[in-house]
Protein backbone atom coordinates (compact mmCIF):
# COMPACT_ATOMS: atom_id res chain seq x y z
CA UNK A 1 0.00 0.00 0.00
CA UNK A 2 1.46 3.60 -0.97
CA UNK A 3 1.24 5.83 1.40
CA UNK A 4 2.28 9.73 1.44
CA UNK A 5 5.47 10.88 3.74
CA UNK A 6 7.64 14.03 4.56
CA UNK A 7 10.98 13.94 4.79
CA UNK A 8 12.77 17.00 6.21
CA UNK A 9 16.46 17.03 6.56
CA UNK A 10 19.42 19.68 8.09
CA UNK A 11 22.50 19.32 6.32
CA UNK A 12 25.68 21.10 7.65
CA UNK A 13 26.73 24.72 6.68
CA UNK A 14 30.30 23.71 6.12
CA UNK A 15 29.24 22.28 2.65
CA UNK A 16 29.46 24.57 -0.78
CA UNK A 17 26.07 25.09 -2.39
CA UNK A 18 27.04 22.71 -5.25
CA UNK A 19 28.09 20.00 -2.52
CA UNK A 20 24.47 20.81 -1.00
CA UNK A 21 22.59 20.18 -4.03
CA UNK A 22 24.50 16.99 -4.74
CA UNK A 23 23.20 15.59 -1.39
CA UNK A 24 20.11 16.97 -2.43
CA UNK A 25 19.89 15.38 -5.16
CA UNK A 26 21.28 11.62 -3.68
CA UNK A 27 18.08 11.76 -1.98
CA UNK A 28 16.00 12.45 -4.64
CA UNK A 29 17.69 9.93 -6.63
CA UNK A 30 17.56 7.18 -4.04
CA UNK A 31 13.79 7.52 -3.52
CA UNK A 32 12.88 7.59 -7.31
CA UNK A 33 15.11 4.78 -7.64
CA UNK A 34 13.44 2.71 -5.02
CA UNK A 35 9.91 3.50 -6.34
CA UNK A 36 9.15 6.45 -4.76
CA UNK A 37 7.05 9.47 -6.34
CA UNK A 38 8.70 12.79 -5.69
CA UNK A 39 5.30 15.14 -5.13
CA UNK A 40 7.07 18.43 -3.76
CA UNK A 41 10.39 19.56 -2.91
CA UNK A 42 11.39 22.90 -1.29
CA UNK A 43 14.81 24.16 -0.12
CA UNK A 44 14.21 26.37 3.02
CA UNK A 45 17.73 27.77 2.89
CA UNK A 46 20.38 28.07 5.88
CA UNK A 47 18.36 28.49 9.61
CA UNK A 48 19.74 29.13 12.98
CA UNK A 49 19.16 25.75 14.80
CA UNK A 50 17.21 25.84 18.46
CA UNK A 51 20.47 24.69 19.75
CA UNK A 52 23.66 23.35 18.63
CA UNK A 53 24.03 19.99 16.69
CA UNK A 54 27.73 18.80 16.21
CA UNK A 55 28.99 22.19 17.10
CA UNK A 56 27.23 24.07 14.56
CA UNK A 57 24.55 26.75 15.29
CA UNK A 58 23.07 26.63 11.35
CA UNK A 59 22.07 24.25 8.93
CA UNK A 60 20.38 23.98 5.54
CA UNK A 61 17.08 22.46 5.61
CA UNK A 62 15.28 20.74 2.59
CA UNK A 63 12.14 19.11 2.80
CA UNK A 64 10.87 16.65 0.34
CA UNK A 65 7.30 15.06 0.27
CA UNK A 66 6.45 11.75 -1.73
CA UNK A 67 4.81 8.86 -2.30
CA UNK A 68 6.06 5.35 -1.35
CA UNK A 69 5.99 1.70 0.18
CA UNK A 70 6.26 1.70 3.68
CA UNK A 71 9.04 -0.37 3.84
CA UNK A 72 11.23 1.92 1.94
CA UNK A 73 11.18 4.61 5.07
CA UNK A 74 13.29 1.79 7.18
CA UNK A 75 15.87 1.98 4.32
CA UNK A 76 16.32 5.72 3.48
CA UNK A 77 16.49 6.25 7.34
CA UNK A 78 19.39 4.25 7.12
CA UNK A 79 20.99 5.87 4.35
CA UNK A 80 20.21 9.27 6.25
CA UNK A 81 22.27 7.94 9.54
CA UNK A 82 25.33 6.98 7.32
CA UNK A 83 25.52 10.24 6.04
CA UNK A 84 27.92 12.26 7.80
CA UNK A 85 26.84 15.59 6.10
CA UNK A 86 23.02 14.96 7.97
CA UNK A 87 22.52 16.77 11.06
CA UNK A 88 19.30 15.93 12.00
CA UNK A 89 16.15 14.42 9.87
CA UNK A 90 12.69 13.42 10.34
CA UNK A 91 10.47 11.32 8.20
CA UNK A 92 6.57 11.27 8.64
CA UNK A 93 3.43 9.50 7.39
CA UNK A 94 1.02 12.08 6.32
CA UNK A 95 -2.52 11.14 6.68
CA UNK A 96 -5.51 12.48 4.55
CA UNK A 97 -6.17 16.05 6.18
CA UNK A 98 -2.13 17.08 6.11
CA UNK A 99 -2.05 16.00 2.27
CA UNK A 100 -4.95 18.29 1.85
CA UNK A 101 -3.67 21.05 3.89
CA UNK A 102 -0.32 20.82 1.91
CA UNK A 103 -1.87 20.77 -1.48
CA UNK A 104 -3.52 23.87 -0.73
CA UNK A 105 -0.88 25.55 0.82
CA UNK A 106 0.95 24.82 -2.61
CA UNK A 107 -2.15 26.07 -4.99
CA UNK A 108 -2.43 29.11 -2.68
CA UNK A 109 1.34 29.69 -3.43
CA UNK A 110 0.87 29.73 -6.81
CA UNK A 111 -2.05 32.02 -7.35
CA UNK A 112 -0.16 34.67 -4.98
CA UNK A 113 2.66 35.95 -7.73
CA UNK A 114 0.21 35.34 -10.08
CA UNK A 115 -2.03 37.86 -8.77
CA UNK A 116 0.37 40.47 -7.23
CA UNK A 117 1.76 40.38 -11.35
CA UNK A 118 -1.44 41.48 -13.03
CA UNK A 119 -2.94 43.76 -10.74
CA UNK A 120 -1.10 47.62 -10.91
CA UNK A 121 0.10 49.03 -7.77
CA UNK A 122 -2.26 51.93 -6.39
CA UNK A 123 -0.78 55.31 -6.64
CA UNK A 124 -0.90 56.43 -3.04
CA UNK A 125 -3.43 59.40 -3.43
CA UNK A 126 -2.34 62.99 -1.28
CA UNK A 127 -4.37 63.72 1.60
CA UNK A 128 -5.83 67.07 1.73
CA UNK A 129 -4.88 68.96 4.56
CA UNK A 130 -7.68 69.69 7.11
CA UNK A 131 -7.65 72.96 8.70
CA UNK A 132 -7.01 73.15 12.40
CA UNK A 133 -10.29 74.40 14.23
CA UNK A 134 -9.76 77.60 15.48
CA UNK A 135 -10.54 78.48 19.51
CA UNK A 136 -12.47 81.78 20.50
CA UNK A 137 -11.84 83.28 23.28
Amino acid sequence: MVKQYETVFIVTPVLSEDQMKETVQKYTDFLTNHGAEIVHAHNWGMKKLAYPIRKKSTGFYYLIEFKAEPSLIAELEITYKRDERLLRFLTVSLDKHAIAYNAKKRAAKKEAPAETEQAPAAEPQPVAAQPEPVAEN
